[in-house]
């Protein structure tokens, strides 16, 4: 007898769709089931406002936890940094994978980078956080851009540099990754990664979450083979900082866990670095800490809180323009 498909909720977006399509893959090597894939569309994906206006990318996580709970699906996935940081009580993350590229990058017209762009280049971007290290990477390079609010999925606001409304747009590297077809996509556009010594990804970029009813002790045993510990203690130190902050998702705050190799066959530690920014770029409070790779959940909790504590004594605090009441 053959067992029932599991039944996997994704959001209806191409990339949504692509990233559950590799999870699917690998639950059904890993488990010998078949999986089917269930879209859901969220308020985040019908809204046309402005993240910051409709509550942070959370939004786009409300229809597929509602699904879970309703037991409409089985598993769910998400770009990590779309959860919000307060865990579902009734929820379990069981994997987070191994984490894709984290990196921004500037997709642009004739061969313009970060470092080129002309004056008053029009930037577009939904992102406070990136609007903020974008305009202070731009006022100590002696740049003058503007930063343009866009909405919509990848092609969307790849189109909007395509058709000469904006001079370049700046998008997730994962996510033009996961979509595949770069090179079709963007055509004679030109791809600037961007440095993370520039621009801070958002806490959990690149990273997917495997998400799933805490009730469903089976299940999350199977999932929890496709977890990828580095990655989990260095997104979990990240969205810690980002909680301790108590700065909402749409709020101007970068954060990256870097793995420190230095050359050694074991990597032992890890670098966490944050920043929270002023979105015109005028005032930005940057600082890192290294320390051992956590080796609990409690300990990269503690990492990001420490960062975090130092960084509002800095006054990271005034910079934000949302704070959790």
């Amino acid at each position: 007898m053959t067992e029932r498909a599991l039944r996997l909720g994704t959001r209806r977006s191409k990339l949504a769709m692509a990233q559950s399509g590799h999870v699917a893959d690998a639950v059904r090597q890993l488990t010998g089931r078949p999986v089917e894939l269930v879209e859901i569309t969220t308020y985040g994906d019908t809204s046309r406002e402005h993240l910051a206006q409709i509550g942070g990318t959370g939004v786009f996580v409300a229809a597929l936890r509602d699904a879970l709970l309703a037991d409409e699906v089985d598993f769910a996935v998400h770009s990590l940094k779309d959860l919000p940081t307060t865990q579902h009580p009734e929820l379990v993350l069981a994997a987070i994978p191994k984490r894709e590229d984290p990196r921004d990058v500037l997709i642009a017209r004739d061969g313009l980078t970060l470092d080129r762009l002309p004056k008053g280049a029009r930037v577009g971007t939904g992102s406070p956080r990136r609007m903020a290290q974008l305009h202070a990477y731009a006022r100590s390079h002696g740049l003058e851009i503007t930063c343009v609010p866009i909405r919509g999925n990848i092609d969307t606001r790849v189109g909007y540099v395509r058709k000469g409304e904006l001079d370049a747009v700046v998008l997730a590297a994962a996510g033009l990754n996961r979509i595949g077809g770069t090179e079709e996509l963007t055509g004679s556009l030109s791809l600037d990664h961007l440095s993370v010594d520039s621009v801070l990804p958002a806490p959990g970029q690149g990273a997917l979450a495997i998400e799933c009813a805490a009730a469903s002790g089976d299940l999350i045993a199977m999932l929890e083979e496709l977890d990828d510990p580095l990655t989990r203690a260095a997104v979990t130190a990240e969205r810690s900082l980002l909680a301790a902050l108590e700065a909402g998702c749409s709020a101007p705050v970068g954060a990256l866990a870097d793995l420190l190799d230095d050359g050694k066959p074991v990597i032992t530690e890890m670098r966490l670095r944050g920043v929270v920014g002023t979105t015109d770029g005028s005032t930005l409070v940057q600082l890192s800490t290294t320390g051992p790779v956590p080796a609990s959940n409690r300990a990269a909790v503690d990492l990001g809180r420490e960062l975090a504590d130092e960084m509002l004594a800095k006054g990271a605090a005034g910079l934000m323009g949302e704070r959790a009441l």
